[in-house]
């Protein structure tokens, strides 16, 4: 009796914990999370600095279990540099070094939290065992240098999507910066460009059109025989910056069965509304900042310091944030930042465009990302939050978090296996 009585009290234990959950905490934690965007850097993948603790980053494991962020995408980044052999040679050392992180980050420093993903049944095992996923995605095709056989190289170090290019031209495909000048290397995509897209689609490697041009996008869509991504892109027509998809863009990922995944970077969601809070807050900080010693930079800036220098200025700005907080905070009435509601209007846009098997989320973490209530992996459950308050069913809630990747995934799969029972 006595063990019947407990087990009566646990489960009314259990149930009046659900009951004091909000839709949007209980949607959250019965639907798989997925970010298939965030940068690294891989001072950050240490024995001494690693994700098992709460580092100077958007992304970590403290910060996902904090948000109920379930699987994030790590990057594999590239900037672009010169197309000869030396630059290849460098790219490709950078992409080593950063799957490299990443594999010790899932091997050695957190096996017990996290483990890494290389199909989407992977994503519903570790999911369903409380673990934390990790999957790697490359941003920018140029480390793979003029070796097709690179693809299965990278394929096999977990790479489960590419993008043919960031900002500038490829040897593979030309970028959506030429918007800006009007020049092009390719005027699309390359031969060598379509020759890795046939290797992708072989092997189950997702085509990722967020970075290249809008011709080039098209070249793609025609040439992939599995389903594409935009693995961190909005949508043209409530924000007109290069790097958003139009209506045409967008019914094109439709066509192929594919997936955007709507963004949160301030300035692809609203770029009136980032500029004109971004210049009050600058302004208030460059005073402060002249005030205390504390120099202010822009993220270009940051990104040319070493790993030590980039901790010691992150934790300056920190302690400047505090000083202007007042300040910063009264800004936001006359200039409101870009926020959780701007992500969620474009979710809208795209899932009444082309509907909501098509719509996904990303936050660009580590890489220029993060917008009001969604500053970090800490306050995901914010995005489910508005999603809840737009009237979004559990249902719809799983695809655009992460069913509709899943299923993207799956499809882009079993192409793979007919492609290679085929040769």
């Amino acid at each position: 009796m006595l063990v019947i009585f407990t087990l009566l009290m646990a489960q009314c234990d259990t149930a009046s914990k659900k009951s004091n959950l909000s839709d949007a905490e209980r949607i959250h934690q019965a639907v798989i999370t997925i970010d298939t965007h965030d940068d690294i850097n891989v001072g950050n993948f240490t024995d001494s600095i690693n994700y098992t603790q709460k580092t100077n980053s958007q992304v970590n494991l403290p910060n996902m279990m904090a948000g109920g962020l379930d699987v994030s995408w790590l990057i594999v980044y590239t900037g672009q540099d010169s197309l000869t052999k030396s630059g290849f040679e460098k790219a490709a050392a950078n992409a080593e070094a950063k799957f490299s992180a990443i594999h010790r980050l899932v091997n050695n420093y957190a096996p017990d939290q996290i483990e890494l993903a290389l199909t989407a049944e992977d994503v519903r095992r570790i999911w369903k065992s409380g673990k934390k996923v990790a999957m790697i995605g490359v941003e920018n095709g140029y480390p793979l240098g003029n070796d097709i056989e690179n693809v299965k190289k990278f394929y096999d170090q977990g790479a489960r999507y590419i993008s043919l290019a960031h900002n500038g031209h490829s040897q593979l495909s030309d970028s959506n910066t030429g918007e800006a000048d009007g020049i092009y290397l390719h005027n699309g995509i390359s031969e060598l460009g379509r020759q890795v897209i046939d290797k992708m689609n072989y092997y189950g490697i997702m085509v990722d059109i967020s970075h290249p041009s809008k011709e080039a996008i098209r070249q793609m869509a025609e040439r992939s025989k599995a389903p594409i991504i935009a693995s961190h892109s909005s949508a043209r027509a409530l924000c007109n910056h290069s790097r958003n998809l139009d209506d045409e863009q967008l019914a094109w990922v439709k066509k192929s069965g594919g997936v955007v995944q709507t963004v949160a970077f301030s300035s692809y969601l609203n770029t009136e509304k980032h500029n004109a809070h971004k210049k009050a807050k600058d302004s208030i900080l460059k005073l402060v900042g002249e005030k205390h010693n504390i120099p202010v930079l822009d993220k270009y800036q940051m990104r040319a310091l070493s790993f030590d220098e980039l901790q010691a200025y992150i934790q300056q700005r920190k302690d400047l944030l505090s000083l202007a907080s007042d300040q910063l905070e009264a800004i936001k009435t006359t200039y409101p930042p870009v926020s959780v509601t701007d992500l969620v209007d474009h979710i809208d846009y795209i899932k009444n465009k082309i509907g909501i098997d098509h719509v996904g989320i990303s936050s660009d973490f580590d890489g220029g990302g993060g917008i009001e209530g969604w500053q970090d992996a800490s306050e995901t459950l914010n995005v489910t939050k508005e999603l809840v308050k737009r009237g979004y069913t559990q249902e719809e809630i799983e695809k655009i978090w992460g069913g509709n990747l899943l299923r993207v995934m799956e499809e882009v799969e079993a192409v793979a296996k007919a492609l290679q029972q085929e040769s």
